[in-house]
């Protein structure tokens, strides 16, 4: 199964859009984690071959993700709700639940630009390798005659 295209431009307008939107009632650190991020994106539409914008664009979204829950959790107004009021907190809701949506796609876009996981399973266990091993307490002499760096010191 193949996935639809989605272009990066059209991710960055509906977030952009929807933060806007959203910033009518949630004024403070809402504007101020998300607009950032909004930039990050933006570089990563200008610079189409960079790996480390679109990974900054991707990992800022990650983020922004669990700061928008918490913000939104803090200073949801409970009471005298007005049209304007319930308009923006939905916004705010909605652009929140298509965040991880948008995640999924700039990731795919990060795969394609030549990024790799994060994290490497096989970096979870020890190494096999000790070819270049070398105790700490080791008393042995370098290979190497002209190294001079390695001299055994009693503490």
């Amino acid at each position: 199964m193949e996935l639809p295209a989605v272009n990066l431009k059209a991710i960055l307008l509906v977030h952009w859009l929807l933060t806007t939107w959203g910033c009518i009632v949630f004024q403070g650190a809402y504007p101020w984690t998300n607009f950032p991020i909004l930039a990050l994106g933006v570089w990563a539409v200008a610079q189409r071959d960079s790996v480390d914008a679109i990974s900054m664009f991707l990992g800022g979204l990650v983020a922004t993700i669990f700061l928008d829950i918490i913000y939104l959790g803090i200073f949801y107004p409970r009471s005298s709700l007005s049209d304007t009021v319930r308009f923006s907190a939905g916004m705010a809701i909605l652009n929140l639940i298509l965040k991880p949506i948008s995640c999924f796609f700039v990731y795919q876009m990060y795969r394609e630009r030549g990024g790799e996981l994060l994290v490497h399973v096989g970096s979870l266990r020890p190494s096999e390798d000790r070819s270049s091993y070398q105790p700490i307490d080791s008393s042995e002499v370098p290979a190497d005659p002209e190294s001079k760096a390695h001299v055994t010191r009693g503490y």
